[in-house]
């Protein structure tokens, strides 16, 4: 699934960004993202695999949640200034590309 792939490769993305923190950070904030957008990806698969569309679209409502909870931390990041103006656009834009197309997919469920 393409969403799945995207999920699994912004989630390699945002793992490597976290080792920019601020070794203060290796139990907080950097482990919060880490663990949020590991969860995007795994919340794809586990309701991928012989659930009802029912049951998919609601780990894909965890995938967005957990997207949202990467957003916060990408802003969080940017304000303490472990992250650049444009490495926070760059990875902004990628998680609300991936956002929109968890959510599209996600109504073409029954």
């Amino acid at each position: 699934m393409k969403i799945w792939i995207e999920a699994m490769d912004l989630g390699e993305e945002i793992n490597a960004l976290s080792y920019k923190f601020p070794d203060r950070e290796k139990f907080n904030l950097s482990s919060q993202i880490t663990r949020a957008i590991d969860s995007v990806a795994l919340n794809i698969s586990e309701g991928s695999i012989g659930q009802s569309d029912s049951e998919f679209r609601r780990f894909l409502g965890y995938s967005v949640r957990s997207i949202a909870e990467v957003v916060t931390c990408l802003y969080k990041a940017r304000n303490r200034n472990y992250l650049g103006e444009e490495e926070f656009k760059v990875n902004y834009q990628r998680c609300f590309n991936l956002l929109n197309m968890i959510v599209a997919f996600r109504k073409k469920l029954k």
